[in-house]
């Protein structure tokens, strides 16, 4: 279909040729040109074909062929209408419209890059938590058909390999100096063997969701330790969050207790056991700052890792855990892969992304994410386990996160 462009308007008087013939001087007058207004009398819109005539410059090719031009008027006003059958004249639509669309597609673009690029940093900020988390599903899941000291031991031998290979990777020095292994071997003691030690013993005897719970309140311990240990300030939110912690641990503990006449067995609850994981965990983490006066953290955390270790597999050996004799084996592919996460993403990845995490942003707010630990460890502890909380130890769950949280706000409103 030839396509129909609109080419000027003049204030030219109109009139309809009888004898179209009579006229001709007019049309070898020099355009545009006027008509006689007597000539304009037999009507208004007519329309006349008529050779080429350009009423405007504008848009039309000095040199084209064009077949007709249609002038319609309405007694003082007239339109040209030129056909455009061969397709001469530019597209005014497309040449004004191109770089808008061309615009707006690249800013949608960047938006669309902008909101995957945060979708992603959140992703990275929060998947330490969710490992650490899910890791305590996939221990309590495998550690009847291994034993809860080859799984302690699994977990971080092979992880602190691979971040000790990491950090000579990246160029980082390995400990040199007496200080600097005294103060890994004892760290590596700490917050290492202690640390996985009590937690595969304690996830023996209580659920993932409510083990992280109260592993996951060391923030409460290591405010209180580093008030006095380096005289940091603990403020009124800060103790607020102590006593709301306090107070959500003792909902925690009291129900598990188990009486038997007289004696009171604390070593028979898994809740116990968690809470010494706890204060194992806020001791070592105190203790990062002394490490990393003599040795580079990454490279030290991946040292403590294998040193940690070495005494949960002794252990291992020495109390004929099922893995050590012979039930490694038989373990169904589910269960292997369970004891792959907890070592790679449960202890490798989730520190390494931890300390770049930290490399980049605020620790402050990297630590207020702590919550989210058990809130991962509950969810899919009830998803994959069956596991449930009690309605008092519900409360006391909310209640000990509240806390964590007075504390971590409490250092937020400090840096700022």
């Amino acid at each position: 279909m030839p396509s129909t462009l609109f080419i000027s308007v003049f204030q030219i008087p109109v009139f309809a040729f009888s004898q179209p013939s009579n006229h001709d001087f007019f049309r070898r007058l020099p355009k545009p040109y006027l008509l006689p207004a007597s000539l304009a009398k037999n009507g208004i819109g007519d329309r006349v074909s008529v050779p080429p005539v350009r009423c405007s410059t504008r848009g039309i090719p000095p040199e084209s062929d064009i077949g007709s031009v249609d002038i319609v008027g309405n007694g003082s006003d007239v339109e040209c209408f030129a056909s455009d059958a061969d397709g001469l004249f530019p597209s005014p639509i497309a040449d004004k419209k191109s770089p808008a669309s061309l615009e707006i597609a690249g800013e949608a673009a960047d938006a669309d890059e902008g909101l995957v690029s945060k979708i992603l940093d959140l992703a990275l900020l929060v998947s330490p938590f969710f490992f650490w988390g899910t890791a305590m599903v996939a221990m309590k899941e495998v550690i009847p058909r291994t034993g809860p000291f080859f799984v302690s031991a699994f977990r971080l031998i092979p992880a602190g390999a691979i971040l000790i290979g990491f950090a000579a990777a990246s160029g980082r020095r390995q400990p040199s100096g007496l200080l600097a292994w005294i103060s890994i071997f004892l760290f590596g003691v700490v917050d290492g063997a202690c640390f996985q030690g009590f937690l595969a013993e304690g996830l023996q005897r209580t659920s993932a969701g409510l083990g992280s719970v109260i592993i996951d309140s060391q923030p409460l311990t290591v405010s209180v330790l580093a008030a006095l240990l380096f005289g940091e300030s603990i403020g009124t939110v800060g103790a607020t969050g102590l006593i709301f912690g306090i107070v959500g641990l003792l909902l925690l503990e009291v129900p598990a207790i188990s009486f038997q006449g007289k004696d009171l067995s604390l070593w028979g609850n898994g809740e116990w056991w968690m809470l010494l994981a706890a204060q194992s965990m806020a001791i070592g983490t105190v203790m990062v700052r002394w490490v990393s006066k003599y040795s580079d953290p990454v490279m030290a955390t991946g040292w403590h890792m294998v040193i940690g270790g070495l005494p949960l597999l002794v252990i291992s050996v020495l109390n004929h855990d099922p893995a050590i004799s012979g039930n490694l084996k038989e373990l169904k592919a589910d269960e292997i892969f369970a004891l792959l996460y907890t070592s790679i993403f449960g202890s490798a990845i989730s520190y390494g992304v931890f300390f770049y995490n930290a490399t980049r942003g605020s620790l402050t707010k990297l630590s207020s994410l702590t919550f989210l630990t058990p809130v991962f460890a509950s969810f899919f502890g009830f998803l994959y386990l069956g596991e449930t909380f009690s309605p008092s130890q519900l409360v006391g769950a909310l209640v000990t996160v509240a806390g964590i949280f007075l504390v971590n706000y409490e250092g937020k409103v400090d840096d700022a």
